[in-house]
């Protein structure tokens, strides 16, 4: 038996919906509510809320793995920068890759400037 009350404020446009719905459909507004809102999905309807759900997952997995590969992108953008700033310091005989990142800083031109003369030494 039915015996709980329910006060739902709609606007006009809503309160004509739903008098038109159960009037086509032939039941009252409140018979109208109740099997619309007890309705258990239909197959397909369930199947499309479990794609919905995978879909979702899925997108949250791929803005993870963008994440990541933007991440790792930047990195690798900032170690060529830096090489390429340490690049222009080397002398002018490191020539290839190999050895634009295997000679070691101290061997370029400023640190030798700073490295102080000992005495008695002739330029």
């Amino acid at each position: 038996m039915k015996t709980e009350r329910v006060t739902l404020l709609t606007s006009p446009d809503f309160k004509a919906f739903l008098n038109a719905e159960a009037h086509r459909e032939g039941v009252s507004v409140a018979e109208l509510v109740r099997t619309r809102c007890e309705r258990r999905p239909s197959d397909e309807e369930a199947m499309l809320a479990e794609l919905t759900r995978e879909l979702q997952q899925s997108m949250v997995a791929a803005k993870r793995a963008l994440k990541g590969g933007l991440d790792e992108a930047q990195a690798v953008l900032l170690e060529l920068s830096l090489r390429r700033r340490d690049a222009i310091n080397l002398p002018a005989k490191a020539k290839t890759t190999s050895e634009l990142i295997t000679v070691p800083k101290a061997s370029t031109k400023r640190a030798a400037a700073k490295t102080p003369k000992r005495a008695g030494a002739h330029a």
